[in-house]
């Protein structure tokens, strides 16, 4: 996104070619951004803050909910119109947590469900600075009225309960941005043009989160993880899982293209149930799923408090977990913002459902290398949206 917002020439490595990643590059494709792989790097010709284009058709998000909120942002402050809309579960997550703030701002984007639904029509304005102070720590949230931030009058600025993740703090900063971090939230002013920048972008810790969790149920394995991004706002997992008594080291701590990164060792561990709550829980908010089949295989129980979040994101991870984990023998209780997980030595091999969502397939997959018997999850194809090579990988390291 900022590398088609930005003048001159972005070059990427380390480009995820998943379905998500696809749906947002050939959106902004649509809207007259040359985009070309070459030698394994994606290259980007960026068309500076108002070089976009009308597009000639719906932009399609696929099941992208990132995708979809921060382009909301972008297309808010163009001279354009424009429709957005995506798959059968992403037109029914809520868009309202941005669509309200977007529109005190001076945004004009009309939507299903009283505009809190996809298909989204977004006609163009002027925008105004404005301070919002967010009553949820979203990432997307936040990301959004900062890239609306970028056409804004003034200053713009977004205030979180506590701090999501910074990813687009950094990556603005990195392409030259006028922006300030603030201790739970940002501030950017907008008007400065992006320069294109190179970028490496590092091994994503939520997908490396279900290879942790593997290699610490799987009795007697080691496994080496390399160059994944530890950004202190995305570390909740490991924060969480050393609690449970893990055995995870980081080695080769590093900073790349903005963000810290570092290779971790994990080694199989026997876990104990703790309590999960506060500032704690978003920064692991999408690593959730999996948390909860470590914590079905850890002694005690493991209670997790204050992840409403959870239940809006591509479905109900807290009912779907819940219901899954259940099927698999285990002890759950379902609360309104989380759940308590006792742990079991077994895990009972069963047919569970991934309710569309690449995390619950993923997440039950790890579950069924412990289970006894066999396990089924039922709609994988929603694995290719964020780890295309999830089972490429999985055989690899389980075959040796």
């Amino acid at each position: 996104m900022l590398g088609s917002l930005a003048s001159g020439t972005t070059v990427v490595t380390g480009f995820l070619q998943g379905e998500d990643t696809i749906s947002t590059l050939n959106a902004f494709r649509a809207m007259g951004v040359e985009a070309r792989e070459d030698a394994g790097k994606l290259i980007i010709r960026g068309r500076g803050l108002f070089g976009l284009q009308e597009p000639d058709d719906v932009l399609d998000c696929g099941n992208s909910g990132t995708s979809m909120r921060l382009m909301a942002g972008i297309l808010a402050g163009q001279r354009f119109f424009s429709v957005v809309t995506g798959d059968r579960y992403l037109r029914n997550r809520p868009m309202g947590r941005v669509i309200d703030p977007l529109a005190k701002m001076g945004a004009r984007i009309l939507g299903r469900a009283g505009g809190t639904k996809a298909p989204l029509a977004v006609q163009g304005q002027e925008l105004q600075g404005i301070s919002y102070l967010s009553p949820v720590a979203s990432a997307q949230v936040k990301s959004s009225l900062l890239l609306a931030g970028l056409y804004a009058g003034g200053e713009t600025e977004v205030i979180e309960p506590s701090l999501s993740r910074d990813h687009t703090e950094r990556m603005f900063r990195y392409f030259g941005a006028d922006i300030e971090p603030r201790a739970n939230g940002a501030r950017i002013r907008g008007g400065r043009e992006l320069a294109g920048r190179e970028v490496t972008v590092p091994a994503d810790i939520s997908s490396a989160a279900f290879f942790i969790v593997a290699a610490l149920l799987v009795p007697g394995s080691e496994l080496l993880i390399t160059g994944v991004g530890v950004n202190p706002t995305r570390t909740g997992i490991l924060d969480i899982l050393l609690q449970m008594g893990a055995s995870i080291e980081l080695m080769n701590e590093r900073e790349v293209s903005g963000e810290p990164v570092a290779d971790l060792l994990v080694r199989s561990s026997l876990l104990r149930g703790i309590e999960i709550g506060g500032d704690l829980v978003p920064r692991a908010i999408d690593e959730f799923p999996v948390l909860c089949v470590a914590a079905a295989c850890a002694e005690g129980t493991t209670i997790l408090r204050d992840a409403g979040e959870l239940r809006v994101k591509e479905t109900d991870r807290i009912a779907a977990m819940a219901a899954n984990l259940a099927k698999a023998g285990v002890t759950v209780l379902e609360t309104e913002d989380g759940m308590e997980i006792t742990g079991t030595d077994t895990l009972q091999g069963c047919v569970v459902d991934s309710f569309g969502d690449h995390r619950i397939a993923m997440s039950m997959l790890i579950a069924g290398l412990v289970a006894s018997g066999e396990t089924t999850v039922t709609d994988i194809d929603c694995i290719a949206t964020s780890f295309p090579t999830f089972f490429e990988l999985l055989e690899k390291v389980c075959m040796r």
